[in-house]
């Protein structure tokens, strides 16, 4: 078990010299906490020397992966500076900033780039910290606007992995509600499974006041609970107070304190240094299998590449070509599969590919239309308008039907004017298709960031060809548009409104006219082939449904009967019999009845 921690440290220092950090989660323990917090005298307390940087606002901007190592000399050593050891600590706080200013800059900057310094001495405990920057709320110098979500984004990049131990560090002269290392802790570990509470500043507290119940684990409570410490003051730090003393005068202070005396074995640094060492041990300890699995199953995969590679020739112009054929195959493949759907590497987060041009088609586009501005009032302002323009000078008559050939027209232009507002949501819809098209390009390209120039060439290529494809898909749209603009087809079945009202107004005026007669009388045919003798007298009846004559005025023995076709057809009967009826009129008998006709 105590090979543990070396084991980790090594690991940690091979990927480091690879440039490969976060090849692997490996176990650990990340100290975070705001400006003035105190982690820096914490980590100096459990090394019990001065080595880290201090000063105003910002002081450490790289991760400071810190290896305590238990020896029975003292020295230090930095992974950039191999075979150089260190006795001198204020040579290891110049270094440590000369290294800082080399990848930062001068500017207070901040860099995700850590620095690994490893301290051997008979003072500590195997134990592997990692010190980030300190929480802050205001840019100083010339540091970015966005410093502190940087800052936040870095410290994220460590705690979020699942085995990384939190160490947060709060003062206890603020509110404990408030402190930034908690919440950032409770943001990734929200059950308090994985973070170590430290509480330091308890001899600044005010009179009267104490972090008690925060000590015992009942007002915020955590797993592994919260330890409290005493730092030294800034003047004891200027003073060059001993860190011995200061641990002596700590180990007095939770003695002497009424509050605190009856967990005094369970407060201080050398308690702090005992639980990290234990809480890292067994972390490592749960975390070995599954880490071992991890590691082997990678190392398999890359034995496979080395042996896919083994015999290439990199000159040979056949396996350019079928490498590179490979992988646009491969790019096709991905493409397909993020449109069409696929069981592998599914989107958890967010919709994409065919699943969001889905939604475009079914969601988005529908609320478009019902987006579009429709004021009635307007509407039936701009119908009163084209009818009246469309009469022109001429007025129509009451007694004609409501709808006529003008009405059609100003019906047309009522529902063109309609029509042409789709050419609006249907080109949005178009351009957000194209841009989620555009996207899934650019997803299924990242398989070819080791090859920048193929990378690029392929996204736009084919985003150039998504863009080709869009105008004309823009102009086809427009052109179904224009099509349904140029005819209103208004026999259509779905305009079943206006073909009820006709079927209904029929039916009415059917019903209302009956059977009734509208003519009878006695009208001479003259020259009918059905007939013998040229010209016949006999009694005629028009009705609304039929056409009939008789022998006599009595109706009896029809001599025929002609059923009309069609109601529809009455205006025009009636005008043919009237004709009729004139150019016979000379020869009647007898006077029409008073009230027919």
């Amino acid at each position: 078990m105590e090979g543990l921690i070396p084991l980790v440290n090594r690991l940690q220092d091979a990927f480091a010299a690879l440039g490969q950090n976060c090849l692997l989660d490996l176990p650990q323990i990340a100290v975070v906490g705001g400006q003035s917090a105190g982690k820096s005298s914490v980590l100096e307390n459990c090394v019990s020397r001065d080595f880290l940087p201090r000063g105003s606002g910002i002081v450490t901007r790289r991760p400071l992966v810190l290896q305590l190592i238990t020896a029975k000399t003292e020295y230090a050593e930095f992974l950039h500076c191999k075979g150089k050891k260190f006795t001198d600590f204020d040579e290891v706080r110049q270094e440590i900033e000369v290294e800082t200013d080399r990848v930062t800059g001068m500017n207070k900057g901040i860099s995700s780039v850590p620095i690994n310094l490893r301290i051997y001495s008979p003072h500590v405990l195997s134990l592997t910290l990692i010190d980030l920057p300190g929480i802050t709320k205001v840019p100083v110098g010339d540091q970015p606007p966005d410093i502190e979500q940087q800052i936040r984004d870095m410290i994220m990049q460590f705690i979020s992995r699942e085995n990384c131990l939190i160490l947060a560090v709060t003062p206890a002269n603020t509110d404990l509600a408030n402190s930034d290392a908690l919440k950032l802790a409770k943001e990734v570990d929200p059950q308090g499974l994985r973070t170590i509470g430290v509480i330091t500043k308890l001899d600044l507290m005010d009179e009267g006041t104490d972090a008690r119940e925060v000590l015992e684990n009942k007002l915020l409570p955590l797993r592994r609970g919260y330890i409290g410490v005493v730092n030294r003051s800034q003047k004891d730090i200027d003073g060059k107070k001993d860190i011995k003393a200061a641990l002596l005068a700590e180990r007095k202070f939770f003695l002497s304190h009424p509050s605190y005396r009856h967990m005094a074995d369970r407060m201080g640094t050398p308690y702090l240094q005992k639980v990290l060492n234990q809480q890292l041990t067994n972390h490592i300890r749960d975390t070995l299998p599954a880490f071992r699995s991890k590691l082997q199953s990678q190392l398999l995969s890359i034995e496979h590449e080395v042996e896919v590679y083994k015999n290439f020739r990199p000159e040979d112009p056949t396996r350019k070509t079928k490498a590179l054929l490979q992988m646009v195959q491969q790019f096709s493949v991905d493409f397909e599969k993020r449109i069409e759907g696929s069981g592998d590497q599914v989107d958890t987060l967010e919709l994409s590919g065919g699943a969001k041009i889905n939604r475009i088609f079914h969601e988005r586009f529908p609320f478009e239309l019902v987006k579009m501005e429709f004021n009635e009032k307007e509407l039936r302002r701009e119908i009163s308008y084209a009818i009246k323009n469309i009469h022109g000078i001429r007025q129509v008559l009451p007694r004609f039907p409501a709808w006529s050939h003008d009405t059609d027209m100003a019906f047309e232009a009522i529902v063109k004017k309609q029509i042409v507002k789709l050419k609006g949501p249907c080109l949005k819809s178009v351009d957000l298709v194209m841009q989620e098209l555009i996207n899934t390009v650019k997803k299924c390209t990242k398989k070819l960031a080791t090859y920048p120039r193929l990378c690029e060439e392929t996204e736009r290529i084919v985003a150039g060809y998504i863009r080709e494809r869009e105008e004309k898909t823009k102009d086809q749209m427009l052109l179904l548009i224009d099509i349904q603009v140029s005819y209103i087809n208004t026999n259509h079945e779905d305009f079943i409104g206006f073909a009820n009202a006709q079927q209904r107004s029929s039916q009415v005026n059917k019903s209302a006219v009956g059977n009734q007669v509208i003519r009878k009388g006695w009208l001479t045919i003259n020259n009918i082939g059905i007939m013998k003798g040229g010209s016949k007298e006999y009694w005629f009846v028009l009705t609304a449904e039929s056409l009939s004559w008789y022998k006599d005025d009595e109706m009896n023995l029809p001599h025929n009967k002609l059923l009309l076709a069609s109601v529809a057809s009455r205006s025009f009967i009636q005008q043919e019999s009237s004709d009729a009826w004139e150019a016979n009129r000379s020869a009647e008998r007898r006077e029409v009845p008073q009230g027919c006709g």
